[in-house]
């Protein structure tokens, strides 16, 4: 798969690529926004909601994964950085918590 994904950000160019990546963003994006937003919510129309969401992330990380690969990053770095990077965050909701108590009382 890296190869392939090689090829196509080698063959249409960085450039233009990183435009056609918002409107995957886009995409998405709509997707959920829908699914959140559906009147009618029944069974089927929520699993076609969720496939829809699944198709659009993988366009999505099909597309950060040529910006990935292009750059020589591996997985484990980004792994490392995603880590950290969750890590922080459950901090600053522990923290947001602890000063919401803090103000209740």
């Amino acid at each position: 798969m890296k190869q392939d994904l090689l090829k196509i950000i080698n063959y249409y160019s960085l450039m233009k690529q990183l435009k056609y990546i918002h409107s995957e963003y886009f995409e998405l994006d709509e997707a959920i926004v829908k699914s959140q937003y559906n009147c009618n919510y029944d069974f089927i129309e929520k699993d076609e909601d969720i496939k829809h969401i699944a198709e659009e992330i993988a366009d999505v990380m099909v597309m950060l994964k040529q910006f990935q690969y292009y750059y020589g990053i591996d997985d484990k770095q980004i792994e490392e950085i995603m880590k950290y990077k969750i890590d922080r965050q459950l901090i600053r909701i522990k923290n947001e918590k602890n000063e919401r108590l803090m103000e209740d009382n």
